[in-house]
């Protein structure tokens, strides 16, 4: 009996020592990628036999559209990739921006002629003039004195712009935006002056460096009027333009009576010399010009029964995307006047040139205000979509670039698919761990998404974030250096090109190099 019991616990014995020696069950990850193991190598080579399709580029192009997100730069572009993947219902990583399909891809240097991390001014006028140029300066040389007022110096120092030798050519032309259609991106194209901020006649002083200015007789025009009152060719070719800044059109007073805005009752006109520079673009266009400042005056716009289409949607610029539809008046969006514009320009046989700004991703990112910027930059994703669809790669160059980069970062070891506006949480050590956020030194959670200065600093220290939503619209970034408004970066870009000239888009690439591929492409 005794030697049947330990025979059994013998047996019992060795049956635990399988089981224990017997691995587990192994957990399964808690972040796991959509792809099957062969995802992987079957994407790669759809994009081999891709590349070996693509359509021949060594031809001229009939149209060139200019897009510019202004301030976009790469980790703009990431994390609005992972953003629009993640609205979509993805992990968002694998997520590709329309125009990131383009066959040609290039890094622009972006310094000015006389900044390391440059401004706007200087930055578009070396996209549309082929020069580098000075801090603050608009399509003029870098010899050009600061605050330059004289007309006839100031003449005699501008670069002409791809607009006018598009104009010069027959072609029509438009510029698209959502910030004031004075502001220096756009105003790259058509204004010639020493300072950016000249935007309208009251922005003027009454003379700088020994020369009259504002409204006298040979001092240069403010950058509105210029507009208006540009030459024979930019007049007759220019059939579209769209953006905010009514105030910098209008009058302050008329025949002593005060002007306000008709969107915002309380809001007056910026001008000081009492035109009204809307109704001078109506009777200076001809019978068939016509002025919007709202969303369903532009949807009533008939293409064929308009010459010239000036859009001014805001006093100044226009609503962020993210609040467009809280606008009382009704305001389009950046794909809605992308759309009106290539109607309305594709008319031309001659062929046309077309410049569309995503301004508003800039001032999102100064204001250290994350969501708004990566919305932005969506829309403007969107609007390239458009002109994808609507246009032909065998005869219509795309360049989709920005004129500068920030200070924006995407930091820590998020786990794939966290949500990019929220606290990092890393893949965990264990498989079938849960995700936790990732703490700092102090034991405080932070964000991916992080600006290196601006308004996002918190004087005493960094915040306890964990119970707070940093999702929400508008949540602040935290910002390494406190500054009322964060500032440009001073890394490259990247420029995307797709139809005929795109494949000069290849390699580093200094920014003013960007003119010239869209001047051979045009023939000019």
């Amino acid at each position: 009996m005794a030697a049947t019991m330990c025979s059994r616990t013998l047996r019992v014995l060795v049956l635990m020592g399988v089981w224990l020696a017997m691995p587990a069950r192994a957990l399964e990850p808690v972040v796991q990628g959509p792809e099957s193991v062969a995802d992987w190598y079957a994407a790669g080579n759809r994009f081999i036999e891709d590349t070996g399709r693509l359509p021949d580029t060594h031809r001229a192009a009939k149209n060139v559209i200019l897009f510019v997100g202004d301030g976009m730069g790469i980790s703009t572009l990431t994390a609005a990739r992972i953003l629009e993947g993640q609205l979509a219902g993805h992990t968002g990583e694998e997520h590709r921006l329309s125009f990131e399909t383009f066959p040609n891809v290039a890094l622009s240097k972006t310094y000015s002629w006389d900044q390391q991390t440059p401004d706007s001014a200087p930055t578009m006028t070396a996209i549309a003039t082929g020069y580098k140029a000075r801090e603050g300066m608009l399509s003029v040389d870098h010899l050009t004195a600061r605050g330059e007022c004289s007309a006839a110096v100031t003449g005699a120092h501008a670069l002409k712009s791809i607009l006018e030798y598009a104009a010069e050519s027959g072609r029509s032309t438009g510029i698209v935006t959502t910030a004031r259609l004075t502001h220096a991106t756009p105003a790259a194209l058509y204004a010639h002056i020493a300072f950016r901020d000249w935007e309208a006649d009251s922005n003027q002083p009454d003379s700088s460096n020994g020369a009259p200015c504002r409204g006298a007789e040979g001092g240069v025009k403010d950058i509105a009027r210029q507009l208006i009152e540009a030459s024979p060719a930019v007049r007759r070719s220019l059939k579209v333009a769209m953006g905010g800044g009514r105030t910098y059109f209008l009058p302050a007073t008329h025949d002593g009576t005060a002007v306000f805005d008709a969107e915002y009752p309380t809001t007056r006109g910026r001008r000081s010399d009492g035109r009204d520079l809307t109704a001078e673009w109506l009777t200076s266009r001809g019978p068939g010009a016509a002025y919007v400042w709202n969303q369903s005056q532009l949807a009533a716009i008939d293409p064929a029964r308009t010459s010239h289409l000036l859009g001014l949607f805001e006093p100044s610029h226009m609503q962020y995307e993210a609040d467009r539809s809280r606008d009382s008046a009704g305001e389009p969006s950046l794909s809605d006047m992308t759309a009106k514009a290539l109607q309305l320009l594709g008319k031309d046989r001659k062929g046309y040139f077309l410049h569309v700004e995503g301004g508003r991703i800039d001032h999102g990112h100064h204001a250290g205000n994350a969501q708004r910027a990566l919305l932005e930059t969506i829309e403007f994703a969107r609007a390239v979509r458009y002109a994808m669809d609507h246009t032909d790669a065998r005869d219509t160059l795309i360049i989709v670039t920005a004129d500068h980069s920030h200070a924006f970062t995407i930091a820590g070891y998020p786990s794939r698919g966290n949500n990019i506006l929220g606290l990092v949480r890393e893949v965990p050590a264990t498989d079938g761990a849960p995700l936790v956020p990732t703490r700092d030194a102090n034991g405080l959670p932070f964000t991916t998404l992080g600006y290196a200065n601006g308004p996002g600093y918190r004087a005493g220290g960094r915040p306890d974030l964990t119970r707070v939503d940093t999702t929400g619209l508008d949540f602040l970034q935290e910002a390494t250096v406190p500054l009322g408004s964060e500032t440009h970066g001073g890394e490259d870009v990247a420029i995307f090109a797709r139809g005929p000239g795109s494949h000069r888009v290849h390699g580093s690439m200094e920014q003013n190099w960007i003119f010239h591929v869209m001047r051979r492409a045009l023939g000019l």
